[in-house]
């Protein structure tokens, strides 16, 4: 009983201290700046930490219970996936904002359902629909589809369990020898993490609610998630790509 309650409270704080490393917190930022509400950020904390936790269980799993290997190669190109992510939210994040500039400076007063502009080198009328010309496409087809927003987060958890799920299990294996007693501690590991992911969510998002009240600051703090996550994507894609060997005859590769 004993061991069971010091595995239960170890794995669950343990599991709470794990979202809050940075790529996490990166991740999930750049994500919720594009969320109006507590509520909507407290859903992607939860999508994240469900993903990331499937993904624990299943790798980590299948490290204890079969004494899986990982290849340096593929646990780096892991790795890689969560900077080449980051990436891909911080551009995704930016872009949206040169849509709002746009829209803001020089489509403001054309505003409407049809907007279109007379080109004067040809003197021809142009719609320009905003369902055409928006980079977030997606985002306006489908954001009242739950589906697509439980699953954006949940896609960026799994890659992020993917990168962490070898040193997650190789730390269980140095303390717990009993099988049975490690998956449970990932599962409650798993708990912790979506209880800590929802927490700093439900906390940016607070803070992206507020600043809402001010459309300058509010895309100010989009376009400061969006430089970090493309920045920090752009680090952890040169440290595991190049630094590390991925992309070399001699890779080096420590889970971590």
């Amino acid at each position: 009983m004993i061991s069971l309650v010091s595995i239960v409270v170890l794995g669950f704080f343990l599991g709470m201290r794990h979202a809050t490393d940075a790529d996490h917190v990166v991740a999930v930022t750049a994500i919720v700046a594009r969320q109006g509400t507590v509520k909507h950020a407290a859903w992607i904390g939860a999508s994240w930490g469900i993903g990331h936790t499937l993904t624990i269980l299943m790798v980590g799993g299948a490290i204890i219970l079969f004494g899986w290997v990982i290849p340096p190669r593929i646990g780096l190109f892991m790795e890689l996936s969560v900077g080449l992510m980051l990436i891909l939210l911080g551009v995704l994040n930016l872009t949206s904002i040169v849509q709002w500039v746009n829209n803001t400076f020089y489509c403001g007063p054309l505003r409407g359902e049809n907007l279109s502009h007379l080109h004067a080198d040809d003197l021809m009328v142009h719609p320009h629909d905003p369902e055409h010309t928006s980079v977030n496409w997606f985002d306006r087809h489908f954001e009242r589809i739950g589906f697509y927003q439980v699953v954006r987060p949940l896609i960026v958890g799994i890659v992020h369990g993917l990168a962490g799920s070898a040193a997650v299990a190789l730390m269980v294996l140095t303390t717990i020898h009993d099988s049975r007693w490690a998956i449970v501690y990932l599962l409650v590991f798993g708990v912790g993490t979506i209880a800590g992911m929802m927490l700093i969510t439900m906390a940016v998002g607070l803070t992206f609610s507020r600043a809402s009240r001010s459309s300058l600051l509010n895309q100010g703090f989009r376009v400061a998630s969006g430089l970090i996550s493309l920045a920090f994507g752009v680090f952890l894609a040169y440290k595991f790509g190049l630094a590390k060997g991925l992309f070399t005859s001699h890779p080096n590769w420590i889970p971590s």
